[in-house]
C-alpha cells in the first residue's frame, strides 16, 4: 500500500527530476517546446507549494524535505532565468540579482543554522517568489503566443518587480542576520 506520507518528499524529488527535460524541451526546435516548457515550469512550480502544504497539513515535514526542498526552487529558477539570458529573451541584470540573492540568502541561512538561528520566509519573499515564478512562466511562454498577449511585457516586469523585491527581502535578511554573523569577532 502506498503512504500518503511519502507525496511531499516525492514531488520534491519530481521537481529536481523534471529539470533536465525542462532543459532539453527548452532548447527543442519545435513548435510545442515553448508551451511544453512553460508547462514543466509550471509543474515544477505547483509542486513547490504542494510539498510544504502536503508536509505540513499531514505533520510529515521531513529533514530531507527541508533540505532539498529550497534547493529543488533554486535549481529550477537559476536554470530557467540562465536559459532565458541565454537565448536574449530576458534581461541580464534581474536575473543575477534573483541568482546572486538566492545564493547569498543560502549561505546565510546556512550559516544561521548551524547556530540553530531560524530565519522564517517573510511574506514579502512568498510575494517575491510568486511574482518570480509567474514572470518566468509567462516568459517562457511568450514565444508561442500572438503579440497582442503582451506575455513578454509583463513577464518583463514581473521579473523586474521580483528584482528589486529580492534585493530587498535579502537585505532585510541580512540587516537580521548581521547581528548574529559578527558575533563571533566581537
Amino acid at each position: 500500500m502506498f503512504d500518503k506520507k511519502k507525496i511531499p518528499n516525492l514531488l520534491t524529488y519530481s521537481r529536481i527530476a523534471v529539470i533536465p527535460v525542462f532543459i532539453a524541451v527548452f532548447y527543442w526546435s519545435h513548435p510545442l517546446s515553448h508551451w511544453i516548457a512553460a508547462g514543466l515550469f509550471a509543474y515544477a512550480s505547483i509542486t513547490d507549494f504542494l510539498d510544504g502544504y502536503y508536509a505540513r497539513a499531514w505533520g510529515v515535514v521531513s529533514n530531507i524535505g527541508r533540505f532539498l526542498d529550497p534547493i529543488a526552487d533554486k535549481l529550477l529558477v537559476a536554470t530557467a532565468l540562465l536559459m532565458l539570458v541565454s537565448t536574449g529573451r530576458v534581461d541580464v541584470l534581474p536575473a543575477v540579482a534573483i541568482v546572486c540573492r538566492e545564493i547569498l540568502v543560502s549561505g546565510l541561512r546556512e550559516f544561521l543554522a548551524e547556530l540553530r538561528i531560524s530565519v522564517p520566509v517573510s511574506q514579502l519573499a512568498k510575494f517575491k517568489t510568486t511574482a518570480q515564478l509567474l514572470a518566468i512562466g509567462l516568459l517562457l511562454i511568450a514565444p508561442a503566443l500572438p503579440v497582442w498577449t503582451y506575455a513578454q511585457q509583463v513577464g518583463d516586469v514581473l521579473l523586474w518587480v521580483a528584482a528589486i523585491l529580492t534585493l530587498f527581502t535579502g537585505y532585510v535578511y541580512f540587516k537580521t542576520g548581521a547581528y548574529h554573523l559578527s558575533a563571533g569577532d566581537r
